[in-house]
């Protein structure tokens, strides 16, 4: 069975227990990883993943068969996120990724681990500082490779708008790099490793 074919699409969405589950396997860690990122705790993004398949289960029929399957899944888990940063008013962000994406050597030595580390830690305070809007906007573009019209589509908002939030957050994360004092430390805080 191929996930891009329409057919199957259509039954899963149209409330086809056993082809919904076919869907939930195929597309639960990206949804998985996007709530992670967003709300930094893997019991929260558990949580808001599953709540992400049930809002598609419940309203599949508002699917839009010209849009890509996985930016309306996206969308919706991203929204439910803002929502859920909105009501503890006090955004979080993991950014343990990044150590990751900037290692180039397999086997660095120590002081360039330290060194990495420290620049992860800088990065995660400064998106946990962002709106949650702006995190978002960050994440679909540097995580998930999304163009400024995709993320506008996703988040449904406008394409200009994405441009400013990415600018705003890209300036923000800048300052921040130049002068890394200027974030506090993040007090022993460890995140899980996310699975790719």
């Amino acid at each position: 069975m191929n996930i891009d074919q329409p057919e199957w699409l259509k039954q899963a969405l149209k409330g086809d227990q056993e082809a919904f589950s076919v869907l939930v396997d195929t597309y639960q860690r990206p949804v998985y990883n996007l709530c992670y990122r967003m709300l930094g705790d893997a019991g929260e993004a558990e949580d808001a993943a599953q709540e992400t398949f049930w809002r598609a289960y419940q309203h599949g029929n508002r699917y839009d068969f010209d849009r890509p399957f996985m930016t309306w899944l996206l969308a919706i888990a991203a929204h439910y996120c803002i929502d859920q940063q909105r009501k503890k008013r006090m955004p979080t962000f993991s950014i343990d990724l990044v150590v990751e994406e900037m290692l180039s050597d397999p086997s660095p030595g120590p002081e360039k681990m330290a060194g990495r580390k420290e620049e992860a830690n800088i990065l995660h305070n400064v998106l946990a500082q962002l709106k949650s809007e702006d995190r978002a906007v960050i994440i679909l573009r540097y995580w998930y490779e999304m163009s400024e019209d995709e993320i506008a589509q996703t988040l449904s908002t406008t394409t200009s708008a994405v441009k400013s939030r990415l600018h705003r957050a890209r300036l923000m994360i800048a300052q921040q790099y130049k002068v890394p004092e200027a974030i506090p430390a993040s007090g022993g805080n460890s995140y899980e490793p996310l699975p790719l």
